[in-house]
């Protein structure tokens, strides 16, 4: 629970803050750290970036007058002191959890969650159509875009940037740099430079100058701005961001509030746009276990707060993810082709193992995944056999490129896709569930999903080996089955199914992970005796077509399952009964896929559960399809 302190437990709302002073700010912003830590404590979740931007979160709401004024915040990570302070400390305790908060933003959840964030290097963009909006509207509020160093390395942020500079859009960016090093050492000079250029007085003076050279003739007018901005450029090392059309203001301390809220206040004051101030963070700040850990606690579990030492879960097996890393690392000591690409994910993907042993073959090109797709499809078309790893959510942004420079190149790219399914307490902005319609319907794919570890290991040397067109296999986050992994894995047949229990009935489908379920399931309906037969399909592209047909001709009732939305696997799998005339050959034909909504974040368990896509919930279709009354069938058994 929160610490009883006297400040936070009397701010509801930012507005309770705009009449503190600069020392009631500072005892504010210590007791939101401590109420941060101490809530962190107990869920799990993302932590160092949020006491990174503590003081900043604290000034943005006492400068600003949130939410007529905008702020927008890149990904989320950073967002807990900006729960804390906006009407939601008693709720800290639920934070990703099932019925709680969101670990991230979330608009549904308060009017000061402006704009939801859960991916990277949005915010620049989104905040320009706040700003437009506004002027178009004729309102005067402030739009203000927070966005990371790490963020920067998305594409996405210059485009936007470019876009807001040559529109001269009033809205300020805040580059929180905790990690790039891009600017000379912050201190008392550097805070004083920062406050004179974002000053009243500087900017009048540089109208008047600017209005003593407009009548000039072109080439000294421009020679005169360009002047102006590398002198303040060579000294507080913004001339880049000035080049994009920003108005660069720092670096300043975003600890020091004797620096940081003068800064903003004056920025605030600014009719001019757009504008960037450039602050500079510790990630972490203020919990020395964080300080000193090489993550920062960028995510944890629960840890003591006294110690740091975060809960650990014993395993009972390994992950699939430490299964996918094995797996490649085995292959690329066999062959030098192969490389591995991932988008700022290294720990994440298994990647940081295979850079263990192939530091010069492991490429981690930043928050870039469209560039990570191409990179991978240039080393494909020189003949190189990369593997671009990427989580589900995050290889969405890199579609067209897949699309484009992968698939109609026929480029051997293939892409390892992690954490396909639902995620837990991500939530939906993290979970994998469209995959496999958007890969499925590029022609030339082959896509493949694990059911287990071993079928996993066997994915990665079987999209080793296909060097004719693009592959893709996926697995989902969390423990694997614990099955014993074979010495010598070997490819599977493309296009190639396999049958786990015959039977006789009914016949259940399963492309990835279900299988456990469906295998669940099969053992209930056999009890009460229906004799189940239950498949792995292993590829949804090229479908096994002999497999499914033979389903349809043996089987009363056939059944697809997949931890995907619809038009996926099992809209294949319709596809082709549909055209072989099955479906009008009596055979009763359903698909289970994640339901047409977004699963707000809980356990893994819970959100299959309401996803219905549990062990029973398969024996519940199966009774609704044909049309028989469970306790009858149970009393005839």
């Amino acid at each position: 629970m929160l610490h009883k302190t006297q400040l936070l437990d009397s701010v509801t709302i930012p507005q309770d803050i705009r009449e503190f002073s600069t020392e009631q700010l500072k005892q504010l912003a210590d007791e939101v750290r401590a109420g941060v830590i101490d809530a962190v404590s107990v869920t799990g979740g993302h932590l160092g970036a949020g006491l990174g931007v503590v003081e900043l979160t604290v000034a943005l709401h006492h400068v600003f007058e949130t939410p007529k004024d905008k702020i927008i915040w890149d990904v989320g990570h950073q967002c807990y002191p900006h729960k804390l302070l906006t009407g939601r400390k008693d709720r800290m305790h639920t934070l990703r959890k099932g019925g709680g908060l969101s670990g991230f933003i979330k608009r549904k959840e308060s009017e000061y969650d402006v704009f939801g964030a859960g991916h990277a290097a949005t915010s620049i963009s989104a905040g320009l159509g706040f700003a437009v909006s506004r002027d178009l509207q004729g309102g005067d509020n402030h739009v203000v875009a927070v966005i990371g160093d790490g963020s920067m390395s998305a594409g996405m942020a210059y485009e936007a940037m470019n876009n807001a500079g040559g529109m001269d859009a009033r809205m300020i960016v805040i580059l929180n740099d905790n990690d790039m090093s891009i600017a000379p050492p912050v201190g008392a000079m550097s805070a004083h430079l920062a406050k004179m250029v974002s000053s009243r007085g500087y900017r009048k003076f540089r109208g008047f100058a600017k209005g003593m050279v407009e009548n000039m003739p072109r080439p000294i007018k421009s020679t005169a701005r360009k002047a102006e901005e590398y002198t303040r450029g060579m000294v507080t090392g913004g001339t880049w961001f000035e080049e994009l059309g920003f108005y660069y203001v720092g670096p300043v301390d975003g600890h020091d509030l004797d620096h940081l809220l003068p800064v903003l206040r004056n920025v605030k004051a600014m009719k001019e746009g757009p504008i960037l101030v450039h602050v500079v963070t510790q990630k972490g700040k203020g919990y020395k276990p964080a300080e000193e850990a090489a993550d920062k606690y960028h995510g944890v579990s629960k840890f003591n707060v006294v110690t740091g030492v975060q809960s650990k879960t014993v395993a009972k097996a390994p992950s699939y993810t430490r299964i996918f890393a094995d797996a490649l690392i085995s292959e690329a000591k066999k062959d030098d082709k192969i490389v591995a690409i991932t988008a700022a994910m290294p720990g994440g993907t298994g990647l940081n193992l295979f850079a263990e042993h192939f530091p010069e073959r492991c490429f981690d090109v930043g928050i870039a995944e469209q560039h990570a797709v191409t990179f991978a499809a240039g080393l494909a078309a020189d003949g190189m056999k990369p593997f671009c790893v990427l989580y589900s959510t995050f290889l969405q942004r890199g579609y067209d490129q897949i699309v484009h420079d992968v698939a109609i190149q026929g480029l051997p790219v293939r892409f390892a896709i992690d954490r396909a399914g639902l995620v837990g307490a991500d939530g939906p902005t993290h979970a994998g569930s469209f995959d496999v319609g958007f890969l499925g319907a590029l022609p030339g794919m082959v896509l493949m999903a694990a059911a287990d570890e071993v079928e996993l290991a066997r994915m990665v040397v079987t999209s080793a080996g296909i060097d004719d067109r693009p592959s893709a296999f996926r697995f989902p986050r969390g423990e694997a089955t614990g099955i014993e992994m074979p010495k010598d894995v070997k490819p599977l047949e493309i296009g190639k199914g396999r049958i786990v229990k015959q039977g006789s009935t009914v016949a259940l489908l399963s492309f990835g992970t279900r299988l456990g379920e469906a295998l669940q399931a099969a053992a209930d309906l056999d009890a009460l005796g229906l004799s189940t037969t239950v498949a792995d399909a292993r590829f949804a592209k090229p479908l096994d077509k002999d497999l499914v047909r033979k389903l349809a001709d043996e089987h009363e009732v056939l059944i697809t399952i997949e931890e995907g939305a619809i038009g996926g696997f099992g809209s294949f799998v319709l596809q082709e009964l549909a055209e072989s005339g099955r479906l009008d050959q009596g055979v009763k034909v359903r698909s289970m896929v994640l339901p047409d909504i977004f699963i707000d974040q809980d356990t893994p368990e819970n959100m299959y559960k309401l996803a219905k896509l549990d062990a029973q919930a398969i024996t519940e279709k199966v009774f609704s399809v044909i049309g028989r009354d469970m306790a009858n069938l149970s009393s005839s058994a």
